[in-house]
């Protein structure tokens, strides 16, 4: 038998247990090895010391950060400046996602529910999500709805389709088109001014939600000064808040020092002035708004709206229709119903109607649809300027 065999070989078990005991005997263990034995943590593997393991309360946030979309929306109610802040915004992440070929608009004579069933139905061949935004739902009926509730029924995945419906009086997104959304899983926000008699109540509950007591008539001088705008309203409380800081008694005297003049009327003389073909007064309100935050999409909406309203006080005009019937169809003070149907009279049918298209130009530039490169500031001052030459 080979020697090295027989040293190779493992001990014998009786061997081993005697060779422990004398190394036991002579180095005995520490006191503070009779205790609990102590685990260390094992060393981290080489491959994985650099990777950073998420754990599930930090990859909530990053799932939160990711936009999930219903399938259908239906935005709807009489606060128009608001609504249109919403569609811009839809509009933004629309074309931020999937560029052009990802976004549908139906608007005008393209909005009507059989047209936007047929796109629906219709194969596509756009990447990531689809986006179809339809403007205008408050003209149609119920009666018309039939092919679109089946398409709605039938929606098909990565789609997203929002209605917007801007109400007034009357006109209002029909009840039934409310129900085929709701149906269909989507969502129906209804975005509605209050009353003229409810903001005082409101902005003060708003003030005390940020820590802001308002002395009496406080809430009204602020109104006064800023206008009945909610989102105006808000940002300017805010305002006060970072500006007071928490607890902070306000007063008349400080609405007044510390808040902005009436963005509201600067809209509004913005437009009569575009109207009435003062192209320096308009350029002076313009700046002013735009310094003091307000978005283009919003201002752009407001200038719409009055030229279009002058355009049918025109239209009425030249085919003979009273004065004083066009005057009762105007929802605004007997002055400026006054003054607004001199400009339109003056300016007549054409002209606004070439204002009504530099103003559909100006959109499409401010969304980066114009050929050139200048800035939505520098594209708006060059419309104001020929809109009102």
């Amino acid at each position: 038998m080979d020697r090295r065999a027989v040293r190779t070989n493992p001990q014998s078990a009786p061997a081993r247990g005697r060779r422990r005991c004398s190394r036991e005997a002579r180095n005995p263990p520490r006191p503070e090895a009779a205790g609990p034995v102590r685990v260390r943590p094992a060393a981290p593997r080489p491959e994985a010391a650099g990777a950073v393991r998420a754990t599930p309360s930090e990859s909530r946030p990053r799932l939160a950060r990711v936009p999930a979309f219903k399938p259908v929306y239906l935005i709807h109610g009489d606060d128009h400046g608001r609504i249109a802040e919403r569609r811009a915004r839809l509009r933004a992440i629309a074309e931020a996602g999937g560029g052009a070929q990802g976004l549908e608009l139906f608007e005008g004579d393209q909005c009507n529910p059989e047209t936007v069933a047929a796109a629906l139905s219709a194969m596509t061949f756009a990447m990531g999500r689809r986006f179809l935004i339809v403007d205008g739902v408050e003209r149609w009926k119920d009666k018309d709805l039939e092919p679109l509730e089946a398409a709605l029924a039938l929606i098909p995945p990565e789609t997203t389709v929002a209605f917007f419906a801007r109400e007034d009086g009357r006109v209002k997104a029909p009840a039934r088109l409310a129900a085929a959304v709701k149906k269909a899983g989507g969502d129906v926000s209804a975005e509605v001014g209050l009353k003229p008699w409810e903001l005082p109540k409101w902005v003060a509950a708003q003030a005390r939600e940020m820590g802001l007591e308002l002395a009496s008539g406080a809430a009204k001088a602020l109104i006064q000064h800023v206008g009945e705008r909610q989102q105006r309203l808000l940002r300017e409380l805010e305002k006060l808040a970072l500006e007071l800081g928490q607890g902070a008694h306000v007063g008349v005297e400080e609405v007044e020092e510390l808040t902005a003049s009436s963005s509201e009327r600067k809209v509004w003389a913005l437009s009569d002035a575009l109207v009435g073909g003062d192209a320096a007064t308009a350029t002076g309100f313009y700046l002013q708004l735009r310094t003091q935050g307000e978005r283009l999409p919003s201002l752009l909406y407001s200038m719409s709206e009055r030229l279009r309203t002058a355009h049918r006080i025109a239209d009425q005009i030249e085919a003979g229709r009273p004065i004083s019937e066009v005057k009762k169809g105007l929802r605004m003070p007997p002055k400026a119903a006054d003054r607004l149907i001199a400009d339109a009279r003056r300016a007549g049918p054409a002209s606004l109607r070439r204002a009504i298209e530099e103003i559909a130009d100006l959109e499409l530039a401010s969304r980066g649809g114009s050929k050139g490169g200048a800035g939505e500031d520098t594209a708006a001052l060059l419309a104001i300027q020929r809109i009102a030459a």
